[in-house]
């Protein structure tokens, strides 16, 4: 397959403006800017034909001269990453698979991408697909101390047998009840924000209107399951790092860097 990474990056970001650009220092004390290191991140999976930044910030634009990464030019009407990914379509030559890879998402290990493309190999009738993460019962115990300080950890999803999406939600999902944590693993499932589209759905995703669900909870992915389009999840084996949302995450990221060789 014909397989591009998008990486959709917005400097207006609400929760920490100018994020694409800030920079953070690796194992060498070398300074990059968030946006380099995701890129990078991107060029060490496998397999891949190219990797893009999408954004319709010129100082973005700029800053990627400097590490060589082809830019698209997209409207600042989109409202997310997918409707960023899905008007990119038009200046790359017919991919079969386009990958929506966020662009602070540094810290993600290539196997995460490579589960989802052998995933859409395998399944020819998958149209989207995204990765899960089994927690252990530590992790979701961590979860719900941050719930209950009313701090959002991360998005659950629960899936049916053949793995399909059900349903995602920043709540943790589903509902656990007494010794649900008892063992080392717990049934909750860890989203991981990056997704596989083949073109057609991604285009109908971006040109469907925003549903009352992902208004409600501000999860994207919702849009599609409203109007009946499947999610299929591939559960990751890999344990990934936080990515960087805020600048509280800045030294968290850092730390992590620094032990990479």
């Amino acid at each position: 397959m014909n397989t591009v990474i998008l990486i959709p990056a917005r400097y207006a970001s609400t929760r920490y403006p100018g994020k694409p650009l800030v920079e953070l220092k690796g194992s060498k004390g070398d300074a990059k800017p968030l946006i380099q290191r995701s890129v990078e991140a991107a060029r060490r999976v496998p397999g891949v034909d190219g990797v893009f930044v999408t954004t319709d910030d010129e100082r973005i634009a700029e800053a990627c001269k400097a590490f060589r990464v082809g830019v698209i030019m997209t409207s600042p009407e989109c409202r997310n990453g997918t409707e960023r990914c899905a008007e990119a379509l038009t200046e790359i030559h017919d991919p079969d698979l386009v990958i929506n890879f966020q662009g602070d998402a540094l810290l993600t290990p290539p196997g995460f991408v490579t589960a989802l493309i052998d995933h859409m190999a395998a399944n020819p009738d998958a149209s989207v697909a995204t990765p899960a993460m089994r927690q252990r019962a530590s992790e979701v115990r961590a979860l719900q101390a941050e719930e209950t300080q009313g701090r959002v950890g991360g998005t659950s999803v629960v899936t049916a047998n053949n793995g399909q999406a059900l349903y995602f939600s920043k709540k943790l999902i589903p509902y656990l009840p007494n010794h649900a944590l008892d063992g080392e693993l717990s049934p909750v499932r860890l989203h991981i924000g990056i997704y596989a589209y083949r073109v057609a759905a991604l285009r109908r995703l971006a040109s469907l209107p925003v549903s009352r669900l992902e208004q409600i909870e501000k999860l994207e992915q919702l849009r599609a399951l409203e109007n009946g389009m499947e999610i299929r999840v591939a559960l990751a084996c890999e344990r990934p790092l936080a990515d960087v949302n805020t600048a509280a995450d800045l030294e968290r990221a850092e730390r992590a860097l620094s032990v990479r060789p």
